[in-house]
């Protein structure tokens, strides 16, 4: 249960023989481990850019843990898995330093931290706070980074999926839980992540059947039928940037 007054509106979710609960700020708890399950960090985005020569506001990692040990205070989970992807860089975890190192130590004294490694991080260091692997089991549920079609009960993210709905007059374009009945991808959680349509074929090929699709709100999720999805205007990316 939830500790605060916070008007916040989690969907309950029958997946893998387990019981979930999708929170709309884009996290996932198994109730029965006491489990926060949390996609795509991306820490250290920010400065991975500027070692490249461009130059973002370096807030990135403080926000985005902010944001994390907020959600870990209100559901109290006894563990907390990031599903690949936590740093943006196998070198993001040296760059970590100062209040935002502070924060994710004292994160990491609250809960049992699994890092799953991703594409971006595969070589995380030893003296980064939890544990490492690969994958995880949780009950009838499997946990990596990397979503396929041959998994049954997969929990993945990677693939930071969003979907866009709306009219004529107003249209909008926000983070997503996607799943059918053997695969469940996460939103992308970290600030500087962006995201992809759903009905990309990246991801709507993993889906054998119609895939449900809840749509992140402030306080509460939005199940969108799949006739109500829109796929991106070739040049959205152009406008975007």
């Amino acid at each position: 249960m939830m500790v605060t007054g916070e008007a916040v509106h989690p969907a309950t979710l029958s997946f893998g023989d387990e019981t979930l609960l999708l929170d709309p700020r884009g996290v996932l708890l198994h109730e029965a481990s006491r489990t926060l399950i949390v996609a795509d960090l991306h820490l250290e985005k920010g400065s991975a850019f500027a070692r490249r020569g461009t130059m973002l506001p370096p807030y990135d990692t403080l926000v985005t843990l902010k944001k994390l040990a907020a959600i870990v205070a209100e559901w109290r989970p006894e563990r907390l898995i990031s599903l690949g992807d936590g740093f943006h860089d196998t070198a993001g975890a040296r760059f970590l330093t100062g209040e935002a190192a502070d924060r994710l130590e004292a994160l990491a004294r609250e809960v049992e931290w699994v890092w799953i490694r991703g594409n971006h991080d595969e070589t995380l260091p030893d003296t980064l706070p939890g544990s490492t692997v690969d994958e995880i089991r949780i009950g009838g549920l499997t946990l990596r980074h990397l979503p396929d079609r041959r998994t049954d009960g997969l929990i993945a993210g990677h693939l930071h999926p969003v979907a866009r709905i709306g009219n004529r007059q107003r249209r909008t374009r926000r983070p997503c839980f996607i799943h059918d009945r053997r695969l469940l991808i996460l939103p992308a959680f970290g600030s500087y992540t962006g995201g992809l349509n759903v009905l990309d074929p990246a991801i709507a090929t993993l889906f054998d059947t119609a895939a449900t699709t809840h749509i992140t709100g402030e306080t509460r999720l939005f199940e969108c039928p799949a006739t109500r999805l829109m796929p991106d205007p070739p040049d959205w990316r152009r406008h975007r940037m």
